[in-house]
């Protein structure tokens, strides 16, 4: 086959499904499987993902004249003919030169569209991800991990980065992605992610909010009104009760807020710490970024009391007084956000507050609200949906595509899975302190007791999910005394020989998510 064959052959390739990897035919047997949507070309060479021998690289392939020798990208020739054809690694090294050379595979700021945050822990769910929102409109965050998820994997920022890279490539996505370096807490945090390239920084002062604020005795309030952090503040026990004490604040038409001096005092009580921590952590981000080339969320959802409407305002309009600048704020919401299950609590209820928190959104800032754990809330983006028109939304997910992988493993390899469930079980009772999560271990059997189909349907049960999605960093980082993973890298090989059932799974689940709010 002359150039002009194998390039006219590349560019013609027609997958059976969306992006399912075809043929491409070099020389005799010398063939390789091609992701189609990830062709493209730079300077007269074509450069595209494929699989060879089930493992994927980046391929670059010159005609003519041209010599692939002194490309910048690492790997080795491995034809040299009729065409000039690079094979090379999908290694960090490559992926910070793809980004140099390919704009769409860098994140950018995605600002008030909305959006939906797709953490990936395995590193190859990206793919399958981005087949899930085509169509939305939603504004997909790819490369999504907070600290403690860094830590419980063992994951760098660089290779969460490096992972979403490869996954945009892959699928030829082109539309803006987003990267959110999520519940930072510290200055190293944020400067770890930014090392690798963040453009979104969700600051989570949760450590610093006074959840016992709303039970407080009126003596006690007074008490600790007095030892807040008034000068980190910029402000004043006196001056911060009159600003808002006893004033009717219109935020629309329809909706007003009457606080009292007992509300103020409880919301400075609440969270001004939370204030005076957040404002010195966007202040140091914009030191070692500068202004405008980030996005912050600001979140106080990880915490036991509900952040009233009133509360929601006065973060905001503290947040303002300090020049803190944010694209979304994340509250404590009304009911339960619990992790892989949907909401538990009145949905009325938390209707009739979330529309109250788009109204304040609106009036203070036209921000994003955002929620998090928002694994599988299908009753809750029902409501959202229903007031799209009202504000825009912010939806962080990350367990449940770790569910949905277990799930292509339990249809796959059962025997691999039942092992899987069994450590599970077994970590829970430790791993779950760190979560909201309420499931009752003895709901959850054992794998012996499960045959196949009734492994598959515990993916329908709130418990054995909650089981399963808390010990991930367990089932992930788990090594034998060999130092070999007892499971990490049975599940990759796993998904790898089962790719598109693993995709087309995960982008209908994502889907889910999504459709109410498009």
């Amino acid at each position: 086959m002359n150039s002009n064959e194998v390039v006219n052959s590349l560019l013609n390739l027609k997958p059976d499904s969306f992006n399912s990897p075809v043929f491409l035919r070099i020389d005799g047997d010398f063939k390789i499987k091609v992701y189609p949507e990830s062709v493209c070309s730079l300077n007269g060479s074509f450069f595209f993902i494929g699989k060879k021998k089930d493992k994927k690289f980046l391929w670059i392939i010159s005609s003519g004249e041209k010599s692939l020798s002194d490309d910048v990208f690492a790997g080795s020739i491995v034809y040299s003919l009729a065409i000039h054809l690079k094979q090379c690694p999908m290694n960090h090294t490559n992926a910070d030169i793809l980004r140099v050379k390919f704009d769409f595979t860098r994140p950018v700021l995605i600002g008030s569209q909305n959006s939906i945050g797709l953490g990936d822990r395995l590193g190859i769910a990206g793919p399958g991800h981005l087949r899930g929102i085509a169509g939305s409109g939603i504004k997909p965050i790819l490369a999504q991990q907070s600290i403690r998820e860094l830590q419980r994997t063992q994951r760098t920022p660089e290779e969460v980065m490096d992972a979403a890279t490869w996954a945009v490539f892959q699928e030829g996505y082109r539309d803006g992605f987003g990267s959110d370096a999520d519940h930072l807490k510290t200055y190293d945090d944020i400067e770890l992610m930014h090392r690798a390239g963040f453009t979104m920084y969700t600051i989570d002062p949760g450590d610093y909010v006074d959840n016992a604020a709303d039970s407080y005795s009126n003596e006690k309030l007074k008490d600790k009104l007095a030892y807040l952090p008034w000068d980190e503040l910029e402000d004043s026990k006196i001056k911060a009760l009159s600003r808002y004490s006893g004033k009717r604040i219109s935020i629309s038409n329809h909706f007003s807020l009457c606080p009292t001096e007992e509300d103020v005092a409880r919301a400075l009580v609440k969270y001004s710490s939370a204030i005076a921590h957040t404002t010195k952590m966007y202040r140091y981000l914009v030191e070692i970024i500068g202004e405008g080339a980030y996005e912050l969320e600001i979140s106080v959802d990880e915490t036991e009391s509900v952040t009233t409407p009133f509360e929601h305002y006065f973060m905001v309009n503290e947040f303002n007084r300090m020049g803190v600048q944010f694209v979304s704020l994340a509250p404590r919401f009304v009911g339960a956000f619990e992790k892989g299950i949907d909401y538990k609590g009145d949905i009325q209820i938390f209707r009739e507050e979330y529309q109250k928190h788009l109204a304040i959104a609106q009036k203070m800032g036209r921000y994003k609200i955002s929620l998090h754990s928002g694994s599988d809330k299908f009753s809750v983006y029902d409501v959202i949906g229903s007031l799209k028109d009202e504000g825009s939304v912010h939806i962080k997910t990350a367990g449940t595509s770790y569910l949905e992988a277990l799930r292509t493993v339990a249809a796959s390899d059962p025997d691999l899975f039942r092992e899987i469930l069994d450590l599970s079980r077994s970590v829970y009772p430790v791993e779950k302190a760190s979560y909201h999560v309420s499931a009752n271990l003895s709901a959850v059997p054992p794998g012996v007791d499960c045959d196949n189909e009734e492994l598959l349907k515990l993916f329908t049960q709130d418990n054995a999910r909650q089981v399963l999605h808390v010990a991930f960093g367990r089932v992930l980082t788990l090594k034998n005394d060999q130092g070999e993973y007892l499971f990490k890298d049975k599940i990759l090989d796993c998904l790898t020989k089962n790719e598109n059932d693993h995709y087309e799974g995960l982008a209908r689940h994502i889907k889910k998510h999504v459709a109410p709010i498009m």
